[in-house]
């Protein structure tokens, strides 16, 4: 019975999560209009206001910003370029990895160890979010078929390319602000969620 709760319990959050994607998807490919805008309508990058307190929500920085950067696995640099809670009670994270490797790299231990993450093939999958004062770990989020909602590495990253990727994970509490980002033996990346 309690297995039953369990796969209710991560097929509802999958079914959330990939609905919620799908929203954002949709909502993300409107208002293309061709470089022009009218100085009257309101900006999709205006701050969000927070209900609690009467405090402003902190404010997503701009494209290009780097949150994180850190070395390792031979000569790979894991970058995070975004940190971004979203309504629907996820955190996107994106960010690239660039091999300075010397031959093509495949992700094979940024999988994850869970027996679920094994068709994942080369991605994200085992990502994870660290709230150190919480002492909590978030884990990717999942579809209903085990898939990460996460980006795969489909042939591998090129020595010397760079790639981009992105990893969804549930929302630490409203104030948690700071975690660590964490994939296979790289080292912690201290990152700050942002309000989306």
């Amino acid at each position: 019975m309690d297995f039953r709760h369990t796969m209710k319990g991560r097929r509802a959050l999958s079914a959330v999560a990939i609905t919620t994607g799908l929203l954002l998807t949709v909502a993300g490919c409107g208002g293309g209009d061709g470089g022009t805008s009218d100085k009257g309508a309101p900006s999709s990058s205006a701050p969000a206001k927070s209900s609690g307190g009467g405090k402003q929500a902190s404010q997503q920085p701009d494209s290009g910003t780097v949150l994180a950067e850190v070395k390792g696995e031979n000569g790979l640099t894991l970058t995070v370029t975004s940190a971004k809670r979203d309504g629907g009670g996820f955190v996107t994270v994106e960010g690239s990895v660039t091999n300075n490797t010397d031959s093509i790299w495949v992700a094979a231990n940024w999988r994850g160890d869970e027996r679920e993450l094994s068709k994942n093939g080369a991605s994200i999958a085992g990502a994870s979010l660290i709230d150190q004062k919480g002492k909590k770990k978030y884990l990717i989020l999942r579809d209903t078929s085990g898939r990460c909602l996460c980006t795969q590495f489909t042939g591998g990253v090129q020595q010397g390319a760079t790639a981009q990727w992105f990893a969804q994970f549930p929302a630490p509490p409203e104030g948690t602000t700071d975690v660590d980002f964490q994939v296979g033996s790289m080292p912690p990346a201290p990152i700050q969620i942002f309000q989306g």
